[in-house]
């Protein structure tokens, strides 16, 4: 089974990561407590998406703001990606989709590319949503895609509700990730690029 655990300690959070690719079970998504309500909400939707079990638990500065909280916990997912994808080899690497989320469609393309970088057009109607800065979910995917050594985009192609448009991109990227990370069976012992390595 493809699975990595995560330990980051900081002086702003103190973060443990379980994530496995190919868990039988993910009807929940997993036992998530970031220490951020609207971020708990929008990985678990990731989880159940992408058919993913993830656990994770973060004791952050939240009294100052979501933040650090926030950008950590993707330092951390996406180092777990990295690790529990090892060499890549016999993944099907590339996936996109438009994912309708009510009156908001997002498109989210990856490419598990070994070079790490997140390209993105999303605005939001509101700063807030909730207590939760709409600003933090580009932190979270740069953070994440970085770490993971993925090639993101995501791009907002409608959407006037910052509550749906948010749902949409964390949907949209476990949806995209649970194809990228699947088996081919026709090249389950080859590296997916043509230099051998990714």
């Amino acid at each position: 089974m493809r699975e990595a655990l995560i330990k980051r300690k900081t002086n702003e959070t103190d973060i443990g990561l379980c994530l496995q690719l190919d868990a039988e079970r993910t009807e929940e998504g997993g036992n998530i407590k970031s220490g951020v309500g609207f971020l708990d909400h929008m990985l678990t939707l990731f989880a159940r998406h992408g058919g993913f079990l993830l656990e994770l638990s973060c004791k952050g500065d939240t009294w100052v703001d979501d933040h650090h909280s926030t950008e950590d916990i993707g330092i951390a997912l996406g180092q777990a990606f990295q690790k529990a994808l090892s060499d890549k080899r016999g993944i099907r690497r590339y996936a996109s989709l438009a994912l309708p989320m009510d009156e908001a469609l997002i498109l989210c393309a990856v490419d598990i590319s070994g070079r790490g970088a997140f390209y993105t057009d999303v605005t939001f109607p509101s700063e807030k949503i909730g207590t939760f800065d709409t600003e933090l979910v580009e932190e979270f995917m740069r953070a994440f895609a970085v770490n993971a050594g993925i090639t993101l985009h995501i791009r907002k192609l409608a959407g006037a509700n910052s509550h749906h448009i948010a749902e949409g991109c964390f949907k949209a990227l476990g949806r995209a990730l649970r194809e990228a990370v699947s088996q081919d069976t026709r090249f389950q012992n080859e590296i997916p690029s043509t230099k051998g390595m990714l």
